[in-house]
């Protein structure tokens, strides 16, 4: 199946660049672009990708907003955030917003086209780095934000699944470490993010830190 993009950034040649990018690709289309937020909100309504690519500085309504905005809509494309610098402090934000992940605009055409494929999936594009940085800012705000109470739904293995998705770890790195099949991780995954009603790994991973699950450091 075709993967539908749309690209949401206030610079032309950012947007020309990733459009053509993309459409090279024998599997993803861009159907639609946005010059800013309040069009990226419009487009997501109107022609329903599976992923929007947005830029977190843009006019009108900036990218953080247009996240929020677009994911509190019924089924809303994953939304891959494009910004300048990994220490970008929006990145944070953007993913608690409800964005899958982020890029840099300086990716290549293959870190871009996989990125697309990875969170159309319903996969998280969380490097380590970003990683490590949702922990860092973790530490810095201290005490949970959310009561333990909402991950009582969770079995014990589910638990420790989510555990180990929290500290960056792929489903074959969590395989290896209970010593099962990828496959019957897979199945965890997918059972905790609906038990949760979560989107993705991305929002699995700032929730068990949230709820006090996991704890930077730990």
């Amino acid at each position: 199946m075709t993967i539908r993009v749309v690209v949401a950034d206030d610079q032309g040649m950012v947007r020309s660049g990733f459009t053509v990018l993309l459409n090279a690709q024998p599997d993803i289309e861009v159907i639609g672009e946005a010059v800013n937020g309040k069009e990226a909100v419009e487009q997501a309504a109107a022609l329903r990708p599976d992923v929007l690519l947005m830029d977190v500085r843009m006019p009108l309504l900036d990218g953080l907003q247009a996240t929020r905005q677009i994911t509190a809509s019924a089924d809303p494309p994953k939304i891959l955030v494009l910004t300048t610098f990994d220490l970008d402090d929006y990145v944070y934000e953007a993913l608690r917003a409800g964005a899958s992940g982020f890029l840099l605009k300086d990716a290549s055409a293959h870190e871009l086209a996989a990125a697309v494929r990875l969170v159309a999936a319903g996969d998280a594009l969380l490097a380590p780095g970003i990683t490590r940085r949702l922990i860092a800012e973790f530490a810095r705000l201290g005490a949970p934000r959310s009561p333990v109470r909402k991950l009582e739904g969770l079995t014990e293995r589910e638990s420790e699944v989510l555990a180990l998705v929290a500290h960056g770890m792929s489903n074959h790195e969590i395989a290896e470490r209970l010593f099962v099949a990828e496959q019957t991780v897979k199945t965890h995954v997918s059972r905790i993010l609906m038990k949760l009603g979560l989107r993705d790994r991305t929002q699995a991973v700032v929730l068990a830190y949230e709820t006090g699950l996991v704890h930077p450091g730990g």
